[in-house]
């Protein structure tokens, strides 16, 4: 029973501390303040990681769109070709590839030029694992050349050509012109356009036929640059298929990369761009518990009386150090609720009306993307609580070692 009775005692003193006071509003207002920046602090928190996390997850999406899941890439010359794709595609039968040539060209029409990379692909084997290219082969003009090419909508846009017209494309590679050489070039139609969501894969990107490149630059039929791999689980096939060309003696004649080593050190950076963004909107928390520490070194230092008055009644230090690490912990906890509260409303609303506009030129997308994770969440909440409790203590301390003779005395 006398735990019960402390218990009671103790959220008494806690109510009527909480209270406003009109001979020193101050300390109320402080703790107020205390409570609206955490609160602030935990809604930007979240909404901060739930941008971050949901833009990583758009840029995620529109790079795997344009960057294929695995793609074999040779080490040495003519190790890409099709009897390697008959083996793999005999040992992997879900697998699908398409083997391509590619060089870097430069596009001109008229005064307008661009640099490209140019893909020599199979369009029917492209077609099955290449999304984007699958959805402009449905609108193409089914040109019989083999001098035909797709191209991105914002590149045919700058170039200002449209379906049906011609392309100049000229080649690194150089070719003899009487006494000197000159690059190769070539005049390609224009079959499909195609758009990505991402503008500069759409500016960079450019297709065009097997044949194509056999003719123009020479190249080998059945040798190629590399071989795209569509898989619907790349991470397991990718372990598969290395531990397989081990077997038949041809891991040190190609590799196998996956789409996400291939943009590694792009997704490394938005992670550590993430994570310092965490710690310093962090600072938000913990400036706002300075506020806590200050109302309640306040909240000591002007009831000092009553504190030497409540020990000399019989309360414990003990009791007393409870009486202000709750108070301290019910104003930074209060304002946790509070802010996860109007987190989770700001999240709603940005996701659910279009206040935020963006470029999708720019990004890809034109909706401001929120995805806060529940790993997120849970650490924005578990720093905030450490923080709001780390801060109660030192006031707690410092009110219980209050000495009621010498308070006493001077009163």
């Amino acid at each position: 029973m006398a735990t019960l009775k402390n218990n009671t005692f103790v959220n008494k003193v806690i109510k009527h501390y909480l209270k406003y006071d009109k001979e020193n509003p101050f300390i109320f207002i402080s703790s107020l303040l205390a409570f609206i920046g955490i609160a602030a602090g935990v809604m930007v928190l979240m909404l901060a990681m739930g941008i971050m996390n949901g833009t990583q997850k758009e840029f995620k999406k529109r790079l795997f769109v344009m960057n294929y899941p695995l793609t074999l890439v040779p080490i040495a010359y003519q190790n890409a070709n099709d009897d390697i794709i008959h083996k793999l595609s005999s040992k992997f039968p879900e697998l699908k590839f398409s083997p391509y040539y590619t060089t870097q060209v430069i596009s001109k029409s008229g005064s307008n030029v661009n640099g490209s990379i140019l893909y020599g692909v199979n369009f029917e084997k492209e077609r099955q694992i290449n999304e984007v290219f699958e959805k402009a082969s449905q609108k193409s003009l089914k040109i019989k050349s083999k001098f035909k090419m797709v191209t991105g909508e914002s590149l045919a846009t700058e170039m200002g050509v449209k379906k049906g017209q011609k392309l100049t494309l000229y080649f690194s590679e150089q070719q003899a012109i009487g006494f000197g050489s000159m690059p190769v070039q070539k005049r390609f139609t224009i079959d499909a356009t195609f758009s990505s969501g991402l503008n500069t894969y759409d500016k960079a990107i450019i297709y065009t036929t097997h044949e194509a490149f056999q003719k123009v630059l020479k190249r080998k039929k059945g040798i190629y640059d590399g071989i795209h791999i569509y898989s619907a689980n790349a991470m397991h096939d990718l372990k598969l298929i290395n531990n397989y060309l081990k077997e038949i003696g041809l891991a040190n004649g190609v590799r196998v990369q996956g789409w996400w080593e291939q943009n590694s050190s792009f997704f490394a950076a938005m992670e550590m761009e993430k994570e310092a963004l965490f710690l310093v909107l962090l600072l938000i928390i913990l400036v706002a518990a300075l506020n806590i520490i200050s109302s309640l070194l306040m909240t000591v230092m002007s009831r000092r009386a009553e504190i030497a008055l409540m020990k000399t009644l019989g309360a414990t230090s003990t009791e007393i150090k409870s009486i202000f690490f709750k108070l301290g912990a019910i104003i930074g906890l209060g304002g946790i609720v509070a802010g996860t509260i109007l987190g989770l409303i700001g999240m709603w609303v940005l996701t659910t009306f279009d206040i935020i506009h963006l470029s999708a030129d720019v990004y890809g997308f034109s909706k401001l993307p929120i995805d806060l994770t529940l790993l997120d969440f849970i650490l924005i909440i578990i720093g905030a609580i450490i923080i709001v409790l780390a801060s109660s203590i030192y006031p707690a301390k410092k009110a219980s070692s209050t000495d009621p003779l010498n308070v006493l005395r001077n009163e």
